[in-house]
């Protein structure tokens, strides 16, 4: 997706606010760690990584078990950008590269989902993840050509997997053709 240089920079300046407010909760809570900021497929990106070898385990902390902490403080940074923008924003967070390994496993598990229906030509239902796992997976099995959908509430809120329409349809008419 091209952005336009006015989405661009209201990006930027997305990632700018979050990151100063980033810094100063860093700040408060005497943590240390680097800020990049980034767009990234439509998104302001900002990511918080150890400048030294003891700061990665400090940053382990905001991120908390299973990316909760993660999650609010993201939550926290994009109401921190809607209060000084007045608009919503879509901001997206990394603390210690957690993101990026979680992405590269959550990739790990939607290929073999798709390889599973494939092979059986049967739905596979995945475990319960939140907004950001599901966007993951959803992206994988779309690059596959297969289908995906969100079902059930959170917290259980699962991607399940499927053929496409387009590999339903060929299906039928493959089966047609050999009767």
């Amino acid at each position: 997706m091209t952005e336009t240089p006015q989405t661009v920079s209201r990006l930027e300046e997305e990632g700018d606010i979050g990151a100063d407010y980033l810094e100063e909760l860093l700040d408060i809570a005497d943590l240390g760690g680097d800020i990049d900021i980034d767009v990234d497929h439509g998104r302001a990106s900002i990511a918080i990584v150890a400048s030294e070898d003891a700061d990665a385990e400090e940053l382990s902390d905001l991120v908390g078990r299973d990316g909760e902490v993660l999650e609010a403080v993201q939550e926290l940074t994009r109401l921190a950008v809607q209060a000084r923008t007045g608009v919503r924003s879509r901001l997206m967070l990394d603390i210690a590269g957690y993101r990026a390994q979680r992405r590269e496993e959550l990739t790990n598990v939607a290929m073999a989902a798709v390889k599973k229906v494939r092979e059986l030509g049967e739905d596979v239902a995945l475990d319960a993840m939140n907004p950001f796992e599901r966007k993951v997976c959803h992206d994988v099995v779309a690059a596959e050509g297969l289908s995906s959908e969100s079902e059930g509430a959170e917290p259980y809120r699962h991607v399940v997997v499927r053929l496409a329409v387009d590999e339903d349809i060929d299906e039928a008419v493959d089966e047609t053709d050999s009767e």
